[in-house]
């Protein structure tokens, strides 16, 4: 009589980390070359068959949502890390640059993700709710501080950082995003933090 236990636990583990080099070949995939590109590439990228794609991912659709999440799970959760080893304007700073790249992975998704939100398939996500309130953790702690304003309300932070994602869009020139980026961190850092930095 065979324990099913300990041979099941390496199979587990291999599915997981099978999953994940798959996630992350489609990441880069669909920042690169927008959520058309096969499915053969993806898993020939991630170094599975396409049979083990279609076990984790049956559509192309699953495969867009959960790269979505995990990219948008990796753009809320990071905030106390980022806090523990900078100042608040700097974690803000470092952040932004990460949404922003999730915002590139996005745009190379959109597709996909209005037809699957349009139509029920995926689940519509709390983005923008998330991402403000990270912004709100990082502007209250540099309101502790005294690094950071605490006159302004977060969502006007995210809907400024929209604003810098929108219009830079089409200019294929990151450094604008970045120049644009480090205006809106000036606007945010208290006169005090200003004159000192």
């Amino acid at each position: 009589m065979t324990s099913p236990g300990p041979a099941s636990r390496p199979a587990r583990a291999d599915a997981r980390r099978n999953r994940e080099k798959l996630l992350a070949a489609a990441r880069t995939a669909f920042a690169k070359a927008g959520d058309t590109v096969a499915l053969e590439t993806i898993a020939r990228a991630a170094g599975v068959g396409v049979g083990t794609l279609y076990r984790h991912f049956p559509t192309r659709e699953a495969l867009v949502e959960a790269v979505y999440a995990a990219e948008l799970d990796d753009v809320t959760t990071g905030a106390p890390d980022l806090l523990a080893e900078f100042p608040p304007e700097t974690a803000l700073r470092v952040w932004m640059d990460r949404y922003a790249a999730f915002v590139e992975t996005k745009r190379g998704m959109i597709d996909t993700l209005r037809a699957g939100w349009a139509s029920g398939k995926m689940a519509t996500p709390t983005t923008r709710e998330r991402v403000t309130a990270v912004i709100a953790a990082i502007l209250g702690e540099g309101a502790k501080t005294g690094s950071l304003r605490a006159d302004v309300e977060p969502e006007d932070v995210t809907t400024m950082l929209l604003g810098v994602f929108l219009s830079t869009a089409a200019s294929d020139t990151p450094d604008q995003t970045g120049r644009l980026l480090d205006l809106l961190i000036d606007a945010l850092r208290t006169h005090e933090s200003s004159s000192s930095g």
